[in-house]
């Protein structure tokens, strides 16, 4: 019988084992009392087993609200949970009300992450994944191997559509491999979504017939489910290359919704991720959350960068990756994307810590913010990224290539050590 495994790390006050048993209970057959129609039988077949308990050092912090028993006894561990796929059936909307459902709100545990899944092959056969993945956008972009370099367009809301114009055309002059909207950019009033797309398609399709390749451009098309096919359609009709969806605020059966009928590469955002994950006591780790996004078939997904902005460690980052970048379902291929605070500075030390070149990385200010304009940003991280592979010292590199120096004027000072 295939089964759905979730593993957690939770923090109690009455005991490992009889939290977990609790867990397991409130998710599948029991309730908070025996009733009488919790037969054996139907237990046998479809009660959730307690697989693992793993103790781990407590934490030390105050418990959620709430918590039962005296928090000076409290226990910390791992805690695998399995249960029959009978239950639920492959459907994620199912599977989060399972593994995830009402657990954050019993008292029985005074903090609770849910940080892995693994699911059995009948998830692969309903949902395909992710349709371009690394190879993919490789092939469309035009860059077979190496580094893909992007950009988030910035200002973030408020350009012109004259400005944005001017500024796309800098970056594909420049050689970005990507650009796109940021996510606060969707389709206001003021810069619609029709009118973007008119105006950028129309610079990258010119750029394209004298240069023979096109930077991918992700529109931000984050909608009302209802309105994701058409924004799509509106993008994919003008011969625009790319879509990106805010996976958290359109929901993961949304991006499902619109990997269905998408033609082009969804560019997964991952904003408000940290509602779900930042405290340490509650929430969805990263390693869990790809699982269900590269299922519901982005094809490149936010990881968040070293020596970011905001507020995980490059320990958890590095984790991030290397979750992305692992074979899920053995064909399940996503771009993990590195973001916020990304500048030249930071080329050898990401490349040593990550090594390879199957990544995204998108840098705003780090290229938006170089004192000889956009253009310069972009010559900065491209020099920098091919020294970080070469194996050239960034200085030596920064010596002969004035934009590049330039960027660590800049930005080295604010990376104590990134600069080598």
């Amino acid at each position: 019988m295939s089964t759905v495994r979730a593993t957690y790390v939770i923090e109690t006050a009455i005991g490992l084992h009889r939290a977990a048993e609790t867990m397991a209970n409130e998710q599948s057959s029991g309730t908070f009392v025996a009733v009488a129609r919790e037969t054996a039988q139907l237990r046998e077949r479809f009660a959730a087993r307690v697989v693992a308990v793993e103790p781990l050092p407590p934490s030390g912090v105050t418990p959620l609200p709430g918590v039962s028993g005296d928090w000076a006894k409290a226990e910390r561990g791992r805690v695998t949970i399995e249960w029959p796929l009978d239950n639920l059936g492959p459907s994620i909307p199912m599977l989060l009300a399972t593994v995830a459902g009402n657990l954050f709100d019993l008292r029985e545990v005074g903090a609770l992450r849910l940080v892995g899944l693994d699911l059995p092959t009948e998830f692969a056969e309903r949902y395909p994944g992710p349709q371009f993945g690394v190879r993919g956008t490789r092939e469309l972009v035009g860059r077979p191997s190496g580094t893909l370099l992007g950009t988030i367009i910035k200002p973030s809301i408020g350009l012109s559509l004259d400005d944005l114009a001017d500024l796309v055309g800098e970056l594909a002059e420049a050689g970005i491999d990507f650009i796109k909207d940021d996510e606060l950019q969707g389709n206001p009033p003021s810069s619609p979504l029709a009118e973007r797309v008119k105006v950028v398609t129309g610079v990258l399709n010119s750029y394209a017939d004298k240069a023979g390749r096109k930077p991918m451009y992700a529109f931000n098309i984050t909608d009302d489910i209802g309105r994701l096919e058409a924004n799509h359609d509106l993008v994919a009709e003008a011969g625009g290359t790319a879509v990106m969806a805010c996976v958290n605020t359109v929901g993961i059966a949304g991006i499902e919704f619109l990997r269905r009928h998408s033609v082009l590469p969804i560019h997964g955002h991952r904003t408000m991720f940290g509602a779900f994950s930042r405290s340490p006591m509650l929430g969805i780790d990263f390693n869990a959350f790809q699982v269900l996004a590269r299922l519901a078939g982005v094809d490149h997904l936010h990881t968040n960068g070293i020596a970011n902005k905001f507020y995980e460690s490059d320990d958890e980052v590095l984790a991030s990756i290397r979750a992305v970048r692992t074979p899920l379902f053995g064909a399940y291929e996503t771009l993990p994307v590195l973001s916020s605070g990304q500048s030249a500075a930071l080329a050898h030390r990401t490349y040593e810590a990550v090594g390879s070149t199957d990544i995204l990385v998108m840098a705003g200010g780090g290229i938006h913010g170089h004192p000889d304009g956009s253009a310069a940003g972009v010559a900065s991280m491209r020099e920098a990224w091919d020294a970080a592979v070469a194996g050239e010292p960034l200085a030596e590199r920064a010596a002969r290539v004035p934009a590049l120096a330039r960027a660590l004027e800049l930005f080295a000072g604010r990376l104590p050590g990134a600069a080598r």
